[in-house]
């Protein structure tokens, strides 16, 4: 079966937000290149640019949150863009609660962590970094 593994955009906080995620999911990266390591004469990489993230990867059980910073040339990246949010199924009730405190720290409740109608564990919200996330744990859910 394949993978679903996000990528996120950041302008300039990646490496902040990454390891605020590793504070949260625990674990460690598999990866963090930064844009000076491809630096080279056909590549040259602003002084101002230089330790931004070009990629990083967090496991996540058998998926990988990956990212990067967007350098200031391509322009800003959209944080307030309500299009996706990044769906988490908890094995647990008390690993929805972590998940769900642990990363709604500092950002805003869309709806709170409670039973939903549809008989699961459930919140949505916006993260510090404007990430958008849905934890769900439903005690039925054979996955």
């Amino acid at each position: 079966m394949a993978l679903i593994n996000p990528h996120l955009n950041f302008n300039g906080n990646a490496e902040e937000a990454f390891l605020f995620y590793q504070s949260v999911f625990g674990g460690a990266f598999a990866k963090i290149m930064r844009f000076k390591d491809l630096a080279s004469d056909e590549f040259p990489v602003p002084e101002k640019e230089a330790n931004k993230i070009m990629h990083i990867a967090l496991p996540i059980g058998p998926n990988l949150l990956m990212a990067n910073d967007v350098p200031e040339s391509m322009g800003r990246t959209n944080e307030n863009e309500h299009r996706s949010k990044i769906a988490i199924t908890a094995a647990s009730k008390a690993e929805a609660e972590k998940l769900f405190y642990g990363l709604s720290e500092g950002g805003q409740i869309e709806m709170p962590l409670e039973e939903s109608p549809w008989g699961s564990y459930f919140a949505m919200f916006r993260d510090k970094y404007g990430i958008e996330w849905m934890i769900d744990f439903d005690p039925n859910y054979q996955g």
